[in-house]
């Protein structure tokens, strides 16, 4: 009696559960992860993917190395994982150039990118058209907002009020008399609260009139008396 074959059709295999890696990224310590966190597991949880990789970085999103984001394409191309999930598309790129060629790279990997916040997924043509339309908005919006700030900084020096940081309150003079009488660099920093490149920084901008004119007139002769020994300047 012959047995018949069943086709795998008959009793198909359970299908797997597609594996996810969520990458999560803030710009300060003020900010949490948790928050992302949160919402990307709650995403993953309803759609019934299974979370292989979580990677998070703590940086801001105009620096081009981010040890989270490279190791999770790393990951990537090792076929770890069939989708990536993020909270925002500002999330995972410093800039549109930046983002298309991380989509371009997860589609020739046949991985699927998710964002929760603008809900595009791109295992579909539609998704895929909507993240470089997306994409090019939050460029324009991060445009706008830094120009703004421009505008802001040259209102601000037009009517004579300083930016940045105060400069340092601090006697030059004195400090090369310092450096000139025998102390170190680490002694002189030490003693005006300034780092050993400033002091450095000091010696050289220092004209050479007011460098003669330190020390009471012995500097302008070329030396100076220490106890027991003469010390000859060059």
């Amino acid at each position: 009696m012959a047995i018949e074959k069943l086709s795998p059709e008959v009793f198909p295999a359970k299908s797997r559960s597609k594996r996810v890696a969520i990458y999560t990224r803030v710009s300060t310590g003020d900010q949490h992860l948790e928050t992302q966190l949160y919402d990307l597991r709650e995403m993953a949880r309803l759609r019934g993917y299974e979370i292989v990789g979580e990677y998070a970085d703590q940086i801001s999103g105009a620096k081009a190395k981010r040890p989270g984001l490279d190791k999770l394409m790393t990951e990537a191309r090792r076929n770890r994982f069939d989708a990536v999930l993020v909270w925002a598309f500002d999330r995972m790129a410093r800039s549109v150039r930046h983002f298309l060629e991380i989509l371009d790279e997860l589609n020739h990997l046949n991985i699927e990118f998710v964002s929760f916040r603008e809900q595009i997924d791109t295992g579909g043509p539609l998704g895929r058209a909507m993240v470089v339309i997306v994409g090019a908005i939050a460029e324009l919006e991060k445009n706008l907002i830094v120009e703004r700030v421009r505008a802001g900084m040259r209102r601000a020096r037009l009517e004579g009020r300083h930016i940045g940081r105060a400069p340092l309150k601090i006697d030059r003079e004195q400090i090369v008399r310092d450096r000139r009488s025998g102390m170190s660099l680490t002694q002189v920093g030490k003693k005006h609260r300034v780092s050993r490149a400033t002091v450095c920084r000091l010696m050289k901008e220092l004209p050479c009139s007011s460098q003669a004119g330190t020390g009471g007139g012995l500097a302008a002769l070329g030396f100076m008396i220490a106890p027991h020994q003469w010390l000859i300047h060059p």
